[in-house]
């Protein structure tokens, strides 16, 4: 075999060590940091308000012990029905949340009524969480014995966003719905049965018109808070809740 000249292997060497370089100058930062998994929800992200068993954490609004209208039913958080507008409703007490992600299922009872709520405010000034912290309604749509408007169904943002009629799926009263209410300040989503039924910016241009449109004009801490408590309504019927856990965004 004839050796190659020392020149000529010097160049051919030097012409492959660019090539390699080339190529890897040339591969996107992009498509190597595509090709790395965001780490996915754990089941360890979330804080269980209610397991099933205990009620610790929750306590009367504006009190320091659970009211008696609240009990453990079978592995279930239970409304009596006995609060009424004022004075049965619950907070969790252990902590506030400010973006985050909300899940539980629940059930009401004939023609019941109730809801979730979150930033919620204490306070001398307040007589009840719906004073001053934005709602998720929790109603019997279809055996509510009075016509209800659509902001005051199932799913909305109560009285200020409907949810959407085509994406809602209403069962009757007596069975398990699930419920989820993910709330960041760039967006909020209410979600009903696997729908997203309500999407929203809060404090966007739309939400203060409809904030200001008269029906919260007796509340004018109504959803100013950016950061507050959980609560669950008593308004007067038997509802059921169970599986309610909770993570930070």
């Amino acid at each position: 075999m004839k050796q190659i000249p020392i020149i000529l292997l010097a160049v051919i060497t030097s012409f492959a060590l660019y090539s390699c370089n080339s190529s890897a100058e040339k591969t996107p930062a992009s498509e190597t940091e595509a090709t790395v998994e965001k780490p996915a929800t754990t089941e360890s992200d979330w804080i269980a308000l209610f397991d099933g068993s205990s009620t610790q954490g929750w306590r009367g609004f504006n009190q320091e012990t659970l009211p008696e209208n609240w009990v453990i039913e079978e592995g279930t958080l239970k409304s009596l029905g006995t609060g009424g507008d004022i004075g049965g409703d619950i907070v969790y007490g252990d902590r506030e949340f400010e973006d985050f992600e909300l899940s539980l299922e629940w059930k009401i009872s004939d023609g019941g009524n109730s809801g979730i709520f979150y930033h919620v405010l204490e306070g001398e000034q307040y007589k009840a969480p719906y004073e001053n912290a934005p709602e998720y309604q929790l109603i019997d749509d279809i055996g509510f014995p009075e016509k209800l408007e659509d902001w005051q169904q199932v799913g909305a943002d109560y009285a200020m966003y409907p949810a959407d009629p085509a994406k809602k799926i209403v069962k009757k009263a007596g069975e398990w719905n699930t419920s989820r209410i993910v709330f960041r300040k760039e967006k909020a989503e209410y979600w009903l049965n696997g729908q997203k039924v309500v999407e929203f910016v809060p404090w966007s241009d739309d939400w203060m018109a409809r904030r200001n449109s008269g029906k919260w004009d007796d509340y004018p801490d109504y959803g100013k808070a950016e950061k507050g408590l959980i609560a669950l309504q008593d308004h007067g019927s038997f509802i059921w809740f169970r599986n309610i856990k909770i993570r930070e965004l």
